[in-house]
């Protein structure tokens, strides 16, 4: 399993998934952790769970490769997000502005997964990470805080059908429903405003439900579903009586904290299988 690893390196975006990780590999018997990690993305809290890091800026592609191989990284995790003003602020290297001239559509598959060839020209292979966090993916059946409602479940069959097509169309993998009708669709803003904007427009009673799904031949290596504690504030702060999400395929983390909140809040935090 874990243990066949000697050294994975990490590409670090922001969030707690890189940190988790990190945990999660150690105690599964990796010996050597290297992080790359982006300044005014990857929290620094990293520095202590990875044996080495190196602080880049996003767009340092060539940078960043050679971090990894002179390291002696011969395979690596992408984990965490890049938050998306920055990816259209950067100022990207030679070796970046060439992979993004040659992609014909700029979504987070092609660009993560022509990234993946660059590391693969240099020896390094980019692997998914799900070994190691597959304890934290829970499945059908899975419930914290009040049980759903009959409407509640409506809502989420619906917006798990119609968050399956939205992802299959590479906009999005978050939809808020409220009795029957869409409220909101993720766009390019990410989940939480995307809650938000679902959340009021659900009106002063609130009362709507969001549903998060993996794409359809999902990449794994690259983009993992995942609820944290700060989703679960965000659902508080729109309104959001219901969070269900995609159950084997999505990350669940801080699990004791969650289910602690989603009991004071009294939000329903469900895993749900899709089709």
């Amino acid at each position: 399993m874990a243990q066949e690893f000697d050294t994975i390196g990490i590409i670090a975006g922001n969030r707690s998934l890189p940190l988790v990780f990190a945990r999660q590999a150690k105690a599964l018997g990796v010996k050597r952790l290297v992080a790359v990690a982006f300044e005014n993305e990857t929290d620094p809290e990293l520095a202590g769970l990875v044996d080495e890091i190196v602080w880049l800026k996003v767009g340092q592609l060539a940078k960043m490769i050679s971090a990894l191989k002179e390291r002696g990284v011969a395979c690596c995790v992408m984990l965490g997000q890049i938050a998306p003003r920055n990816l259209f602020d950067l100022r990207p290297d030679f070796r970046a502005v060439t992979l993004l001239l040659k992609l014909k559509e700029k979504n987070a598959q092609s660009l993560f997964g022509a990234v993946a060839d660059e590391l693969k020209k240099d020896g390094i292979e980019l692997i998914e990470p799900v070994r190691w966090l597959r304890p934290l993916m829970p499945e059908t059946g899975f419930c914290l805080g009040p049980a759903l409602s009959g409407k509640q479940e409506a809502d989420v069959a619906l917006g798990l059908r119609i968050a399956k097509e939205v992802s299959r169309l590479e906009i999005g993998q978050t939809v808020v429903i409220k009795e029957g009708t869409v409220l909101a669709v993720e766009g390019f803003e990410g989940t939480d405003n995307c809650l938000r904007r679902g959340g009021s427009l659900a009106g002063s009673s609130g009362g709507a439900v969001a549903v998060k799904v993996a794409r359809d031949k999902h990449d794994l290596r690259f983009d993992i579903p995942c609820i944290g504690i700060s989703t679960l504030e965000t659902c508080r702060e729109a309104g959001i009586a219901a969070l269900a999400f995609e159950s084997g395929k999505t990350l669940l983390m801080d699990r004791e904290l969650i289910e602690a909140l989603a009991r004071k809040y009294k939000i329903s935090v469900a895993a749900c299988r899709a089709g």
